[in-house]
């Protein structure tokens, strides 16, 4: 039977991860036939042996190649896979039972060459992991635009959950040689060549995120770094709320200074800010302490990316730099043997 849906799946020495997501996946409520195709993109520990144990109730294809990048590998799967329209996940997300049937509803109804849901955290995740997701999707600190129902216009698909044509792979080559900001890039280049992308709301996903505080920052910082990178390949794309995160943070450090000299107002409308974020996140967690650490995820958050977006403006809007050169860290080289 020809498989509707295609899995693909880059690991980096991650067995575990992809084991707790392949179990996700055997719970699938969606009855039609899918594949998976999983690339271990140059792993030191290899997930060769916890595949293996699916094999007999999963459709898996697995392969190895050289590491050269989460956004090569997804190409490499979708040229391997045979079905016409790609599920391109994370390996450390989990899926809900109603997944696959959520998406497969909506491509029914609705003409879309590239698609994504949305991410949030699962009962099973740590305090620290709920905290980052809180700060990554609330209303409150990203506004919602990571794929709430209320998502700003021209939804950008995130490759933790993200869904693509054969149609519009083909003619896109796929992802480019950037990370992070290969999932904006493709979704931008696509839109310019007249493809249609959508928001799956319902069609979520569990995220587990980075699990400590450093590898967060170390994230976040990069998101900002790749944003004036892309608005620069893309012009138009550029957004006055990709500079939130830098504003915040300097006014924060102005309220600051200025509260030194006893002049309070300014720090107290901050403070005001973080403890309706630490309510609200408290609320929907039922647990104060995760609400003290949603105000520390939204604060690494700001800092992390409004430095990072700073500090690559400069670099690439104002002093012209290549971004290549100032950034090679961003870029990875292609696998030419795929």
């Amino acid at each position: 039977m020809h498989p509707e849906y295609s899995f693909i799946i880059p690991v980096y020495n991650r067995p575990d991860e992809i084991r707790e997501l392949l179990e996700s996946m055997l719970k699938l409520e969606f009855q039609n036939d899918f594949e998976i195709v999983i690339v271990e993109d140059g792993s030191n520990e290899s997930s060769e042996d916890v595949i293996s144990h699916f094999k007999d109730q999963l459709n898996i294809s697995y392969y190895f190649k050289p590491n050269s990048g989460p956004g090569d590998s997804r190409n490499f799967g979708m040229k391997k896979a045979i079905a016409d329209y790609f599920i391109i996940l994370d390996s450390d997300v989990i899926l809900p039972v109603n997944y696959l049937e959520e998406v497969d509803r909506f491509l029914k109804e609705n003409n879309c060459d590239c698609f994504g849901g949305p991410d949030a955290s699962h009962p099973s995740f740590s305090n620290v992991q709920k905290a980052i997701d809180y700060s990554m999707t609330s209303f409150f600190t990203t506004g919602g635009i990571r794929g709430g129902k209320k998502a700003v216009d021209e939804f950008q698909p995130r490759s933790f959950n993200m869904g693509l044509s054969r149609v519009a792979f083909e003619a896109s080559k796929g992802f480019g040689n950037i990370h992070p900001g290969e999932d904006p890039d493709l979704s931008l280049r696509l839109r310019k060549a007249g493809f249609i992308t959508c928001l799956i709301p319902e069609a979520k996903v569990f995220h587990k995120r980075r699990i400590d505080w450093e590898k967060f920052f170390i994230q976040v910082k990069k998101f900002g770094l790749v944003r004036p990178i892309l608005n620069s390949w893309h012009p138009g794309s550029g957004k006055i709320t990709y500079w939130f995160p830098t504003l915040f943070m300097v006014a924060l450090l102005f309220s600051v200074g200025i509260a030194i000299t006893g002049r309070y107002f300014y720090i107290g409308v901050f403070l005001i800010y973080f403890l309706i974020i630490g309510l609200d996140a408290a609320i929907k967690n039922k647990s104060i302490y995760i609400g003290v650490l949603a105000i520390r995820a939204t604060l690494v958050q700001f800092t992390g990316y409004g430095y990072g977006f700073l500090t690559s403006w400069v670099k690439i809007s104002v002093l012209k730099r290549q971004p290549q050169e100032e950034f090679p860290k961003l870029f990875f080289k292609k696998d030419v043997s795929a």
